[in-house]
């Protein structure tokens, strides 16, 4: 029986994983560690799991290093999901991202050095807005890093403190680069599920900018299942490499709205353009080239049909939802003084 930890793991993308783990892996435990902040969420877990002996829940921040110290020991592999991930909240209130991207991933990385030897695999999720907007397309994992938000100079932090460290010391790390994930599950915040709930109460699609900025959009279980493809991968092909996760396709933000509006029968009258973001990408696009190579692994979703699945997982889980419905925007300053919604 092996052992994984997994910081983060009441998020979007980590109880996603989580979840993943725990249906195909019988004989794996799982230690989830997580602050519970906004975006944490025990309701991400079915009361089967929370309730298997399999499954241990950890309350704490992972910059308490005596917990992390602890829980790492017990461990055989750790994937690092726990991060502030919103990037106009990083605008809001910067000091966070840093204290936990930066400083939490310190920690992290510092008892997985100090238990080396019993660490399988360390599995660092870092970030596609690492990249900045696109100077080449596809986006390869050699594309300069230019990240445009605190958000992003945080996690490109975080990326390059572990790959540091597999440099100085060869801890078994790996850093993955995930493009924009969506599917259920997903905080308010975020522009996919912003879109379809506010939709579903009819109220405006706020669309920032002309809305043409493109993303690479990965439905979270083909995120999950690459994961699954570095858990189960050879370390000594993948030991010290960056991955993209990634679809190597790109559609608008207006294009998605357009597109939820659609599969809900609502009017295209419901988009309302607003000022354009501070530090907004305009083209994220992954190259999928390395992944396929060194993971064997392509998404098996295409958009339309995950944005379907997405569509109807909020249609039926209001409860889950409603309660947020306050956190779906944030005020930010722009640099002109002016205070706005995001």
């Amino acid at each position: 029986m092996k052992t994984i930890l997994v910081t983060g793991g009441a998020g979007f993308i980590g109880s996603n994983f989580v979840k993943f783990i725990y249906k195909n892996y019988q004989d794996y435990k799982i230690i989830v560690l997580d602050a519970l902040t906004y975006a944490g969420n025990l309701d991400n877990f079915p009361e089967k799991l929370k309730n298997d002996a399999q499954f241990t829940f950890k309350y704490g921040n992972i910059r308490n290093t005596e917990l992390v110290d602890n829980l790492v020991s017990q461990s055989d592999i750790v994937f690092h999901f726990a991060a502030e991930s919103h990037v106009a909240r990083s605008i809001f209130d910067n000091v966070v991202f840093f204290e936990t991207d930066v400083l939490g991933t310190q920690a992290v990385t510092n008892s997985v050095l100090k238990y080396n030897k019993n660490i399988e695999k360390f599995i660092h999720i870092s970030s596609s807005e690492v990249y900045g907007t696109a100077l080449q397309e596809p986006m390869t994992e050699e594309h300069q890093l230019n990240p445009l938000t605190p958000y992003a100079s945080a996690k490109a932090g975080a990326d390059r403190l572990v790959y540091s460290y597999w440099t100085t010391y060869e801890i078994p790390a790996v850093i993955i680069r995930p493009f924009n994930n969506y599917g259920p599950h997903q905080h308010l915040e975020k522009a996919i599920p912003r879109f379809i709930t506010s939709a579903i109460l009819g109220e405006p699609l706020i669309v920032h900018g002309n809305g043409k900025s493109e993303r690479d959009w990965l439905y979270v279980e083909d995120c999950c299942l690459g994961l699954n493809r570095v858990l189960n991968s050879d370390m000594e092909l993948i030991k010290g490499e960056v991955l993209n996760i990634g679809t190597g396709k790109s559609v608008s933000i207006l294009t998605v709205a357009e597109a939820i509006l659609s599969m809900l029968g609502k009017p295209k009258s419901l988009i309302k353009f607003s000022e354009d973001r501070p530090g907004q990408v305009k083209k994220h696009i992954s190259s999928t080239e390395k992944s396929e190579k060194l993971l064997h692994w392509k998404p098996k979703t295409d958009f339309e049909t995950g944005l379907e699945k997405t569509v109807k997982w909020y249609s039926n889980n209001r409860s889950w939802w409603e309660k947020h419905l306050w956190m779906r925007s944030i005020p930010i300053v722009l640099k002109d003084g002016q205070q706005v919604n995001f």
